[in-house]
């Protein structure tokens, strides 16, 4: 998945996630591809967003509801995943759960 998600009339959640990374691969690129397949096999799932350079990751995922965030939270592959990013991959980071109320689009 690439570029701006569609999504559909709010209301509808946002899950933003930032990170600093350290140094190194050991894995990160394999997790974050398996991490976007699998979520967007999940109920509730609705469209992913993310960008990342030197410093900064910036990811977000969109849902139908707080329950499909909750279930993607708890599920047992994105638990490993949260173990080896407080482990080895960030840094810091943060998250953040919005409720979209609104939203607009403009194509050229």
């Amino acid at each position: 998945m690439s570029g701006i998600a569609k999504t559909p009339e709010p209301p509808y959640y946002a899950v933003i996630f930032a990170s600093e990374r350290t140094e190194g691969e050991k894995g990160y690129g394999l997790m974050a591809d398996k991490m976007v397949e699998l979520a967007s096999k999940q109920k509730g799932f609705l469209g992913i967003e993310s960008a990342r350079d030197q410093d900064l990751g910036i990811t977000v995922s969109y849902w139908d509801s707080l329950e499909s965030i909750k279930m993607w939270k708890e599920h047992s592959a994105h638990r490993v995943a949260q173990h080896k990013g407080k482990k080895e991959w960030y840094q810091t980071f943060s998250l953040r759960v919005c409720k979209v109320e609104r939203h607009s689009f403009f194509e050229m």
